[in-house]
């Protein structure tokens, strides 16, 4: 019988029910209303940058300059709001800048035919130097309406507050939810990750598409930036190292093949939600290093891309 094509996004939601039951039950205070919204306030900034990786990786692709432009855009809002710029106006200039460089990187994949994972490699070495170009130190953001944004919430309980970040990472999700599974251009990005040359034949749009997948990652990667000020109050050159690995593990952790065409950005939010669960487990626990988080992702994907694989070769067969 063939596997439904959901059975990855059951099993990632298991593993999160599962770590969430077993940290409840050894931590007090852990099932609270507050914890539980934490995961999404918390991790809002990867949760944003996952999404806009979901999607190239649905279309068969990579992105490797996610950390570099997060970094790139929260010291560019900072600098520009400490020289006199309304913050507004600086967020939309970072995610506007994020989004040409996407598509510029996009473009180059496509027009010469170059491994995304060369070309990405190469914009992250970029971006993060142009992050030490603006400013080489962190920059405190000072400003009333950003600190307004920065205090915004919604009450869902008299002990638990939704805060702006994580409101933007849900946001965010419906977005790439109604872009993945009710659009035309979602049906294209499936269609690519599938096989370009059968996209080819079916008349498909592979061009544009494969462009605007990157463009949108990197829109995911700005506004992950000015979710990151948000959440710290500066902007940083240094900052989010490591991030697009992160964005990577809970892509394929949430279910989606690294070979495209098979994934969901529903399970991305249940990957982000299980790298949350571990690392709160973590705080809660007070003894353990917080290397113990690389080591439980690291063999929770190797877990799933093992799962990924017996899943292709039970179709296969089937085939």
């Amino acid at each position: 019988m063939k596997a439904p094509r959901s059975l990855p996004l059951l099993a990632t939601s298991f593993v999160f029910v599962t770590l969430y039951g077993v940290a409840s039950a050894l931590y007090p205070g852990f099932l609270s209303l507050q914890v539980f919204v934490n995961l999404f306030g918390d991790n809002a900034f990867l949760g944003v940058a996952a999404l806009g990786m979901t999607l190239v990786i649905l279309a068969g692709g990579i992105d490797l300059s996610v950390g570099a432009v997060v970094a790139f855009s929260t010291v560019f809002i900072a600098t520009l709001v400490a020289r006199g710029a309304h913050p507004l106006g600086a967020m939309a200039a970072a995610v506007t800048a994020a989004t040409f460089f996407g598509a510029f990187m996009g473009w180059l994949i496509q027009a010469f035919e170059v491994p995304a994972f060369l070309v990405t490699l190469g914009g992250a070495f970029f971006a993060r130097g142009m992050a030490f170009v603006v400013n080489r130190e962190s920059v405190a953001i000072a400003h009333p309406f950003w600190q307004k944004a920065a205090d915004f919430g919604i009450p869902l309980s008299p002990s638990a507050t939704l805060p702006a970040t994580a409101l933007t990472f849900l946001i965010t999700l419906g977005a790439m939810m109604i872009i993945a599974h009710r659009t035309r251009f979602g049906r294209n990005v499936y269609a690519v990750g599938g096989g370009i040359a059968s996209a080819r034949l079916m008349g498909l749009p592979v061009a544009s598409t494969r462009i605007a997948v990157y463009a949108l990652s990197g829109a995911c990667s700005g506004l992950a930036g000015v979710v990151s000020t948000l959440y710290t109050g500066s902007g940083d050159p240094a900052r989010a190292a490591g991030l697009e690995l992160d964005a990577i593990a809970s892509v394929v952790i949430g279910g989606t093949l690294l070979t495209g065409g098979v994934g969901s950005p529903a399970g991305t939010l249940m990957g982000v939600l299980i790298f949350g669960t571990i690392q709160s487990a973590l705080v809660f626990d007070g003894r353990l290093n917080s290397w113990w988080l690389r080591i439980a992702m690291g063999g929770l994907l190797l877990l799933f891309v093992l799962f990924q694989r017996a899943l292709s070769r039970g179709s296969a067969l089937e085939k």
